[in-house]
């Protein structure tokens, strides 16, 4: 678990940048209160979210011209979506100092570090559990002066506690200090490089950047775990080596289609459904088992994501998601080259796509220039190596119209059919972990080299699915083998009928028998007797050897 705590010097951040940082928190805030609290590792059962997000920044005294830090959202328990929204809107918007635009650093003590990094502010968040982490990210558009040894203190003292400190510089100088401001970030880098606990970056404030920033710090809230894999070879790869280690990082986070209303109780604020999502019967507090009365509830209430509740004025406004009507829209967009596309942002199940059959005009010829064009389309793009971008309200997953976007990409073939597929949108896309090259370009293509000599002595052949089995059917079958062991067993709507006389094994072996020794047909049995011949069934010895011969026999056998 880590603690985000943003500390943003007011004074050096322009309007217009401190405009696109306020909206930046507010998508991390978004994303963080539609996350699953365990992510990977586990189902979290826990009806809130967790507070871990903390906002503090500084201004100057207008009447003192000294700076000042002051807490602007403090984590108290459960994270607040809406108190956090009010917390960045409402930051000073005035406190922009022009004067400092030109300034290349600013004093320790201005970023007042020692306060955020004491047991009134940081510390004391997250209360006794000392297994929370905690980092500090500082933003300014203002480097620190070198550190002295005070602040150098304060740092090493908070590795101690398990606190981290991420300087962020967005830059926002002029043409003619470049080099200056240069000089001014090696030496600080310098300066902080012996703190195993600090680090820094400086970015160009556009609007990819903060995206990516933004990623990041998610990334740090949901504290997921990478999986680990192994890559194993049936030869060695290099040398005595057979085997490659990897770690598995997720590109694409799905985002919810909707938000649904509920009812939640007044007292905690919790929703009121079952762990299925079911409205209750009975209304009662889910903390305390309390029944509830109706002035106990709190029935406009929206549901962001399973943990997340914002109380509403009404939400006569929602409508609940349709489902698809055919034909679906998807709108051309653009033309994209597929060398250029990433694998990891095509999600999703795949469909199909060939020309219509029934054209929305019954007409023959005009079924036949659609046909054509189809194929003029799936050849043209097929030679450019191009596809189709699409945009469409319909999500194809759940085939039901979403309020947001969906993005598909339409793929050619050389065989005259394509292929749709779901696109990530950019709230969906992960940013990829930077992997630092170890090597310099001689090694490593030496090293291609002697992989690729590997390489070719694996087997290479064009993908065929049916010679790829899974062994579904074999586990399956083996499973349905064993179980017949048990015989054959009644349904929960039939009882175990009676031990059948000889004279109904007589009907059942032969009806004419049965008619000559009664004198009667079937149609004039008693009820009773009817009944009993309807409702038995064979021995379960005889059914379980019958049906045992039949599945071990070879179907494949000629």
């Amino acid at each position: 678990m880590v603690m985000l705590c943003f500390l943003l010097d007011l004074r050096t951040l322009s309007p217009p940048l401190l405009r696109d940082l306020k909206q930046s928190l507010l998508q991390l805030a978004n994303f963080y209160a539609i996350s699953s609290p365990g992510g990977l590792k586990s189902i979290s059962k826990s009806k809130s979210l967790a507070d871990k997000i903390g906002l503090c920044y500084v201004i100057r005294n207008c009447v003192s011209s000294s700076s000042e830090m002051k807490e602007a959202y403090r984590p108290r328990g459960n994270f607040s979506l809406r108190d956090f929204h009010h917390a960045v809107n409402n930051l000073p918007t005035d406190a922009f100092l022009p004067e400092l635009t030109n300034n290349i650093t600013i004093s320790c003590s201005d970023a007042h570090l020692e306060t955020v990094l004491s047991d009134k502010v940081l510390y004391s968040w997250g209360g006794d559990n000392e297994d929370v982490g905690r980092k500090l990210i500082v933003i300014s558009s203002c480097l620190l002066e070198n550190l002295d040894s005070v602040t150098k203190k304060i740092l090493v003292d908070a590795a101690d506690k398990c606190v981290s400190v991420d300087f962020v510089l967005l830059e926002q100088v002029s043409s003619g200090v470049f080099s200056d401001i240069s000089e001014s970030i090696n030496s600080f880098s310098k300066n902080i490089s012996d703190l195993e606990n600090c680090s820094f970056r400086n970015r160009l404030p556009d609007a990819k950047v903060l995206c990516t920033l933004v990623k990041e710090w998610l990334n740090d809230l949901r504290d997921e775990a990478e999986l680990q894999g192994r890559l194993k070879f049936k030869r060695n790869i290099l040398e005595s080596l057979n085997q490659i280690c990897c770690n598995l990082i997720p590109s694409f986070n799905p985002i919810i289609d909707e938000f649904e209303p509920c009812q939640v109780c007044r007292c905690h604020g919790y929703p009121l459904n079952d762990e299925h999502g079911n409205k209750m019967m009975k209304s009662t507090c889910p903390v305390t088992g309390i029944e509830l009365g109706t002035l106990d509830l709190v029935c406009n209430s929206l549901k962001v994501g399973n943990q997340t509740v914002l109380l509403m004025p009404s939400f006569h406004y929602y409508t609940k998601l349709k489902q698809v009507i055919t034909p679906i829209d998807f709108n051309v967009i653009e033309r994209t080259n597929l060398g250029s596309l990433s694998e990891g942002l095509i999600v999703g199940t795949p469909f199909v796509v060939v020309p219509s059959t029934s054209n929305e005009v019954d007409d023959t010829d005009q079924t036949e220039l659609n046909n054509q064009v189809f194929q003029g389309l799936c050849s043209a793009l097929h030679s450019l190596d191009q596809g189709l971008v699409c945009s469409s309200r319909c999500n194809t997953e759940t085939m039901r119209e979403t309020p947001f976007q969906c993005y598909y990409i339409l793929l050619p073939s050389n065989n005259g059919v394509m292929l749709l597929r779901r696109l990530a949108g950019s709230e969906e896309v992960i940013p990829i972990a930077d992997v630092s090259q170890s090597f310099d370009l001689i090694e490593a293509k030496d090293m291609r080299e002697s992989v690729k000599a590997s390489l070719l002595e694996i087997e290479a052949t064009d993908y065929n699915p049916i010679s790829h089995e899974r062994g579904f059917h074999q586990k399956l079958n083996a499973l349905v083998k064993e179980s017949l062991h048990f015989g054959s067993l009644p349904t929960k709507s039939e009882e175990i009928p009676p031990e059948p006389s000889s004279t109904q094994v007589d009907t059942l072996n032969g009806s004419e028998a049965l008619k000559e020794s009664t004198g009667t047909n079937e149609t004039q049995l008693p009820k009773i007797e009817k009944e009993k011949i309807d409702r038995w069934v064979p021995p379960a010895e005889i059914l379980c050897a019958s049906l045992a011969a039949f599945f071990t026999s070879d179907p494949f056998e000629n």
